[in-house]
């Protein structure tokens, strides 16, 4: 994809397949981050905070944007060297994953800018939807640099 393919997408929204949340994969994460909070993986203690059960952390939630994103139905990205992650702006956990919750991303570009000659930063709303549920897991805006 070139620049202007690029640009010709702002305005478009692409959405991922549905990815389910289980607890092996909370605490593999659990795991990764030495981040063992009841929350995550103790499912009585949980269930007694009111969540009904485990958690997925906040982390990993934010964490799987990447992994939506190339499950989504957007084109794939040729012509740049690279695209690196550029970070995030206004980004709120907005309700829990449970464990065994489905998740998917719905990724609507917002913006397409030239930075510098052959850096074009990208601004892409993304919204992590619970299957079954009003309310979203995570909204952010996610920043992209692309690299001709």
């Amino acid at each position: 994809m070139s620049a202007s393919e690029l640009m010709a997408q702002v305005g478009q929204t692409y959405r991922s397949d549905w990815l389910t949340v289980d607890q092996p994969m909370i605490t593999a994460f659990a795991d990764l981050t030495h981040d063992w909070n009841f929350l995550h993986v103790d499912p009585p203690r949980a269930a007694e905070a009111g969540f009904g059960g485990t958690i997925a952390h906040g982390f990993l939630t934010i964490s799987l944007i990447a992994r939506l994103r190339t499950a989504s139905d957007r084109p794939l990205f040729g012509g740049f060297k690279s695209g690196v992650n550029y970070g995030f702006e206004k980004m709120r956990l907005i309700a829990p994953v449970r464990a065994g919750s489905r998740i998917r991303g719905s990724f609507h570009v917002a913006a397409v800018s030239e930075r510098n000659p052959g850096k074009w930063l990208e601004e892409c709303d993304v919204t992590i939807g619970i299957e079954g549920e009003q309310r979203p897991a995570l909204s952010a805006r996610w920043l992209t640099l692309h690299l001709e």
